[in-house]
């Protein structure tokens, strides 16, 4: 196991360096610069700034240095906001990005994996055809679309919940957390739904039921953690995206977390506040999934057995 876990961290580190590469050129290749919007500062105050950046350097070079940077950690400081380091702004808006994210997970797992266990248990029946048409709404309706939607009934219409910030108000995280989590808690349920039909066809199922089990028990204890293998597997890449996926959350719903930083920065050509949140969610992205891949290769002992053997 600690020979698997090895080779995809080493696997891990030329994807970094590639998305390092990509997005520095690529911010760098739009027109204009991060000062260029400041209106009230002079000509030789705005070429001071470009020096004291190194923005005047050739590219190759911000490039070294930015590398040399990051080895230590550094993601350098922030070009809007004076006197504050990325790693700052990173570490202060993440906890409520993780926060909102966590809640997200949880209702997408409770709804979807429920959901997918109701319809599998009578395939092709009424019982299976009502939340599986919810779940391809769900998969349809994109977050930017919910989320308005929610505000406007909820928060207008029916004035039950409140529409925009984080902690200061009783409810105000229901509506976020149900526009992130719905597309997901919809691929859940599909997922669990396939892997459950599957696990309920098999032999030692027939053999439980032969031995007078109830159907609770056979669910629960045998079949639910085969059929939920698909789950967990989808659960890597699903946390980074509900990580991810929070900018635009975060944006709708006015929430001070990492994702409202990072759109601000696209706004603003922040260049190392935008470098940094990326290289941050795309090693959160890459951990996420390592951490789903062991956990399904601990779930399934074919895989296990595999993965032993070519060791």
């Amino acid at each position: 196991m600690f020979k698997f876990i090895f080779k995809r961290i080493l696997t891990a580190v030329p994807v970094l360096l590639a998305v390092v590469t990509v997005t520095f050129f690529l911010i760098r290749s739009a027109p204009g610069g991060p000062f260029d919007s400041e209106k009230t500062v002079s000509p030789e105050i705005l070429e001071n700034l470009n020096i004291h950046y190194r923005l005047n350097d050739p590219l190759y070079l911000q490039y070294l240095d930015y590398l040399k940077n990051l080895l230590k950690g550094d993601f350098g400081p922030s070009f809007k906001y004076p006197g504050r380091t990325v790693n700052e702004m990173i570490f202060s808006g993440l906890p409520i990005t993780f926060e909102l994210g966590l809640y997200a997970l949880l209702t997408a797992m409770a709804f979807g994996i429920i959901s997918g266990v109701f319809a599998a248990l009578k395939p092709n029946t009424l019982q299976d055809y009502v939340p599986m048409s919810f779940a391809m709404a769900g998969i349809c309706m994109p977050s930017f679309l919910l989320g308005p939607l929610l505000v406007l009934i909820f928060g207008i219409w029916l004035n039950w919940l409140p529409v925009s910030g984080w902690g200061d108000a009783q409810g105000d995280k229901i509506l976020p957390t149900i526009t992130l989590g719905a597309s997901y808690a919809a691929y859940i349920a599909r997922l669990t739904r396939t892997g459950m039909i599957e696990i309920m066809s098999m032999d030692f199922i027939r053999m439980a039921r032969a031995k007078g089990l109830s159907e609770p028990i056979i669910v629960i204890r045998h079949a639910l953690k085969g059929g939920i293998l698909p789950v967990v597997s989808f659960l890597g890449p699903a946390t980074a995206g509900l990580l991810a996926g929070s900018f635009v959350i975060e944006t709708i719903f006015q929430i001070p977390g990492l994702g409202r930083f990072y759109v601000q920065a696209a706004f603003n050509r922040d260049y190392t506040m935008i470098m940094g949140a990326t290289i941050f969610f795309s090693a959160l992205i890459i951990i996420f999934n390592l951490i789903s891949d062991v956990i399904t290769v601990w779930l399934n002992p074919k895989l296990k057995h595999e993965i032993f053997k070519g060791a």
